[in-house]
């Protein structure tokens, strides 16, 4: 990745981030964590890398809601940074909290069963 790309993804995880948290009001968007921001070469596709908490239903919700709102996002991002084209914006669901979470679950499970060999 360039120097170029990377520094574009970081002003769009910014954005994103700001635009998420304060101005995007759909009730279906829950809390969401932008973990990454991945940009093609030519600014013209930008891959925003989600950790939503909650089950199942909340996370569809909430990337329903934030697909309703992509235009909107489009566009914030058009006039925040100057862009000449606006990127194409694809939400990817990342499991890292969740997985996180049940791995430490696990390991807790696997201390107390060791405890109760002793």
């Amino acid at each position: 990745m360039s120097r170029r790309t990377k520094r574009a993804g970081k002003a769009f995880k910014e954005e994103f981030s700001d635009i998420i948290q304060r101005e995007v009001k759909d009730p279906r968007v829950g809390f969401v964590t932008i973990t990454e921001v991945k940009v093609s070469p030519d600014l013209r596709k930008a891959w925003v890398y989600l950790g939503i908490m909650g089950d199942d239903d909340e996370v569809a919700r909430t990337l329903a809601g934030l697909e309703s709102a992509k235009g909107y996002m489009r566009a914030h991002l058009g006039k925040h940074l100057r862009l000449r084209f606006l990127p194409e914006i694809e939400f990817k669901h990342e499991h890292t909290a969740e997985d996180a979470l049940e791995l430490e679950r696990l390991i807790r499970m696997s201390k107390e069963e060791g405890q109760g060999d002793r």
